[in-house]
Formats: structure tokens, C-alpha cells, sequence
């Protein structure tokens, strides 16, 4: 009688934590969905960011294909009631929880930097605006996109430009009788701050999946500890 109880005691177990290993696994697809939509948000802007700071989505997807396999892993363990399974389950699990956390940790570093860099990246293309066509790329596409102009505004197309011409790209809405984009014209936000605010909302996000995606994986490192302990007292009451 006690073995039967014990037995409809596992399988009660079971049955709850496989509905929590599809959680993880629906957490591993959002994250890695996450990721993928930073990444092609801003990985164009590298010119502007850097690669150090753009390999965050990339990593972000790395460690959501993890959780994916990882899920699995628990996933089988549970249907053939394997302790070595869900223990070995437990242990990625909480790899990946400690690497997240130095992630964490270097990515806040990171964006405390990125003021600092944004603005040396900003100069620095300007700068190399008339010998590379990779500046002038950079420039059009986020000038484009954020509707903005130069860094802190159209007057720092000056170092450029003699006159009060800027790039095209500026004129976001020029009259149908003006041929040529002038700052009298051009958008008077300029490109440095708009990004910093673009990344920086995109940093909270990556922030908030970070947090969300930490506490499931202890929520399923506690779970999967208590199957195991219940596939031994099974076997050991058999």
C-alpha cells in the first residue's frame, strides 16, 4: 500500500514538473525570439556602438538555444524517472544561471561606457566622413532611420561643410522649391543622443529578460533537486 502511494506520489510529481519543463522551454524560445529582435534592431549601428557592445543579443541567443536543449534534457529525465538525468538537468541549469549573472555584471560595466564610446564613434566617423564610404554609410542609415542630424545637432557638419550644407540625409521633410539640404531644413535632433535613448531602452529590455529568465531557471533548479529526491525515495522504498 505504501509502495502505491509513493508511486502515485511520483507520478503526480511528474506530471507538475513536466508542465515546468515546458516552460523552460517556451523561456529558451523567448529568449533566443529576444535576442533575435535586438540584434537586427541595432547591430547596423556598430560603426556607433562597437562590436563589444553589440554581442550582447548574440550571446542572449546563445544562451537561449542552451535553455532550449537544456529543457530537454530535464524533459527525458523526467519520463524515464532518471535522477542522473535531473541532477545533471539541475547542474547546466544553474551553469547557465551563474554565466548569465557574469554577463550581467559585465554588460551593466559596459553600459556605463557607453556615453564615452558612443560620443569617440560619433567623432570619429565624422572625421573620416569624406575619405570612407563606410562613414558615409553610417551616417545616412542612422540619420535616416532616427531622423536625426550630426551629433548634438546640424552645426557640427561645419567641420564638413563650408557653408551651411549638410548631408541629405538630414532633410527629412524638405520643400518641393529647396533643391539642397541646409540646416535651415535638416532635422535640428541630433544623432548622439536619440541613440543613446534607442540602446539605452533596449538595454532595459535586455535587462528585464535577463532578471525573468534567472528566477525560472532557480525556480527550476529547486523543482528539478525535488524530482530527484523523489525518483531515490521511490527506488529506495521499492
Amino acid at each position: 500500500m505504501r509502495n502505491r502511494t509513493n508511486h502515485v506520489n511520483l507520478i503526480d510529481k511528474i506530471c507538475g514538473i513536466h508542465h515546468n519543463f515546458e516552460l523552460y522551454i517556451m523561456t529558451g524560445l523567448f529568449t533566443i525570439i529576444i535576442g533575435a529582435i535586438i540584434q537586427s534592431s541595432y547591430h547596423h549601428y556598430e560603426n556607433f556602438i562597437g562590436e563589444s557592445f553589440w554581442t550582447a543579443p548574440i550571446v542572449l541567443m546563445v544562451v537561449g538555444s542552451l535553455i532550449f536543449f537544456i529543457s530537454f534534457l530535464g524533459c527525458c529525465g523526467a519520463m524515464r524517472e532518471s535522477s542522473c538525468l535531473i541532477l545533471t538537468f539541475s547542474v547546466f541549469l544553474m551553469i547557465v544561471f551563474v554565466t548569465e549573472v557574469g554577463i550581467g555584471v559585465a554588460g551593466y560595466i559596459k553600459h556605463s561606457e557607453l556615453k564615452d564610446v558612443l560620443e569617440k564613434q560619433f567623432n570619429r566617423t565624422m572625421e573620416d566622413y569624406t575619405t570612407s564610404i563606410e562613414a558615409q554609410h553610417a551616417w545616412s542609415l542612422v540619420q535616416g532611420e532616427l531622423q536625426c542630424c550630426g551629433i548634438n545637432g546640424p552645426n557640427d557638419w561645419k567641420r564638413i561643410y563650408i557653408n551651411t550644407t549638410v548631408p541629405s540625409t538630414c532633410c527629412h521633410l524638405l520643400p518641393e522649391n529647396v533643391k539642397q539640404c541646409t540646416s535651415v531644413y535638416a532635422s535640428q535632433e541630433g544623432c548622439y543622443p536619440k541613440l543613446l535613448n534607442f540602446l539605452d531602452t533596449k538595454s532595459l529590455l535586455l535587462g528585464f529578460v535577463g532578471i525573468g529568465i534567472a528566477i525560472v531557471q532557480l525556480i527550476g533548479v529547486v523543482f528539478a533537486c525535488a524530482l530527484s529526491r523523489a525518483f531515490r525515495e521511490n527506488y529506495e522504498t521499492v
